[in-house]
């Protein structure tokens, strides 16, 4: 696939196909993810991949969550809440789920480049599952919990959660291709 067809293909996808993700694609969308550059070379980002129990106990914390989605009731409408709601309670059946730590930034510019840098692996992940014909979905919203998701996965003192991603094959249910905005550059010569 082209690389800018893959792009355009990458969506979030929150309903899975009952199907295992073989250990080879994965390997190789890690194998991506640690070839994105990072401040200083710095590679911050940990990837712990999860599959059944751990896959089943992650989600189950990740599900906690769901009691802090009334702040956002504003943000998200009413009809919008009942699907975050079913959303973060099953993560689409997701039969993996990759959670990623990075170091706990000491100062602001540090949290900057730290964040950036896994921010560019993660996309680099997503891209390279995309191309391999799997589904994704890039969650943040789980920092909640993250403590009982550190424990959980056995992140040491000193690292954080910052994202998990549900990975699977696409069920049935297509997923909604959200309008990117298109005014976002400022030409200056």
């Amino acid at each position: 696939m082209d690389f800018f067809d893959v792009v355009a293909a990458r969506h979030s996808f929150r309903d899975f196909a009952d199907r295992s993700v073989e250990r080879e694609v994965l390997e190789r969308a890690i194998a991506a993810a640690v070839a994105a550059p990072s401040a200083m070379n710095s590679q911050p980002w940990r990837f712990h991949v999860c599959t059944g129990a751990t896959r089943q106990r992650v989600g189950e914390i990740v599900a906690q969550a769901t009691s802090y989605l009334a702040e956002y009731m504003d943000v998200l409408g009413p009809d919008r809440y009942e699907d975050a709601v079913r959303w973060y309670s099953s993560l689409g059946d997701a039969p993996v789920l990759v959670v990623v730590s990075a170091p706990v930034p000491n100062v602001p510019a540090e949290a900057l480049n730290i964040y950036l840098s896994v921010g560019a692996a993660i996309e680099n992940m997503l891209l390279a599952l995309t191309a391999q014909g799997l589904g994704t979905c890039n969650i943040t919203f789980a920092t909640y919990v993250k403590d009982e998701l550190g424990a959980a996965v056995g992140i040491p003192e000193g690292r954080e959660v910052v994202a998990i991603v549900a990975v699977g094959y696409p069920s049935d249910v297509p997923p909604s291709a959200p309008v990117h905005e298109t005014d976002v550059t400022d030409w200056l010569g």
